[in-house]
């Protein structure tokens, strides 16, 4: 995974991205809306810290900078004195990050007070897949033939696993995930980590689910193949299971992204939106067709089938290391 998605040839160091022209849509690529409002809600823990300068906002798995560009559109107050850090590992899509960011392809190794995003980043960190057969097996990628296979190895099992499941049931163990968690909570001294993904609570329920629920693969904004086969063609994600990130620090708010934009204010943006339209309807401007287009934006961000299902989740730190 960790090659057919970052590797030289690998669907995200090559063609793969986000967007209309890309592969899949995120919330970010919906429209300006989502930015508006992650950036009142990271204001709001810029204000919570008691406004220090150099606050950074790290936004992790950046791609092509669309949510870069909407937070900074929406001009946060902790970024007067602050800085916005983009850090994305394909070189190819930091070379279309705007202007105003520290575009990286690395996490920084310190970050006093600041909020780190990880939006619909850890559902493509590589994973441990884990197979039941007759016992919880580990399935490893060997070549075979001009393509791959899985071969299953017994291994002392994760506690995260549930003791029987059916035969064939499938789960993934998030190694990456677990240890991207760790290492921002170790860097950050004061703010929040933000975690936006599908997630599904327990790994119990995910390896009760038919294992193509879960283990998907897009391309072109369709559904791709059998996660080993066409690598570097197609994105490979998983869902992301709580219990496993709470395993590393069990967070401090739990919220579907409907919940979360609904708290920080979308409902008022749209409101907003709305009146700017009536009153410029006559002749519009192009700041007022943008300011309309927060009605049809927010519909999507906040439909419970849909993304607005999305979960968010949230660690706080007040001091060194959260301590």
């Amino acid at each position: 995974m960790e090659n057919a998605l970052y590797g030289p040839d690998g669907f995200y160091s090559t063609t793969g991205r986000a967007g209309r022209r890309g592969d899949f849509i995120t919330s970010p690529e919906v429209g300006p809306l989502f930015g508006y409002v992650l950036s009142q809600a990271i204001d709001a823990v810029w204000r919570r810290l008691g406004e220090p300068s150099g606050f950074q906002i790290v936004e992790v798995g950046a791609g092509p900078g669309t949510l870069a560009r909407s937070i900074i559109a929406a001009s946060p107050q902790c970024l007067v004195n602050g800085r916005y850090v983009a850090v994305e590992v394909s070189e190819e899509q930091r070379t279309l990050h705007p202007d105003g960011v520290t575009s990286t392809g690395v996490m920084p190794s310190k970050i006093e007070h600041g909020v780190i995003i990880a939006n619909e980043l850890l559902d493509n960190l590589p994973f441990d897949l884990w197979v039941y057969d007759d016992g919880w097996r580990n399935a490893h990628v060997i070549q075979q033939g001009d393509g791959f296979a899985e071969l299953l190895i017994t291994q002392d099992v994760p506690a995260c696993l549930p003791s029987r499941v059916p035969h064939g049931s499938r789960a993934p163990v998030h190694i990456k995930a677990t240890e991207w968690l760790s290492n921002a909570l170790g860097i950050l001294s004061s703010g929040s980590v933000l975690v936006i993904d599908y997630c599904t609570p327990l790994t119990a329920e995910v390896a009760s689910m038919p294992w193509r629920e879960w283990l998907r693969t897009y391309a072109g904004h369709e559904r791709g193949a059998h996660y080993l086969r066409n690598p570097g063609e197609q994105d490979i994600t998983t869902q992301v299971c709580i219990d496993q990130l709470a395993a590393v620090r069990e967070p401090d708010a739990v919220r579907t992204q409907s919940q979360f934009l609904q708290l920080w204010g979308i409902d008022e943006l749209v409101e907003e939106g709305k009146q700017v339209w009536t009153e410029n309807a006559a002749r519009p401007t192009l700041a007022a067709i943008k300011m309309r287009s927060r009605v049809t934006e927010a519909e999507a961000l906040l439909d419970t089938t849909g993304l607005g299902n999305f979960m968010v989740l949230e660690w706080s730190l007040a001091s060194t290391n959260g301590k």
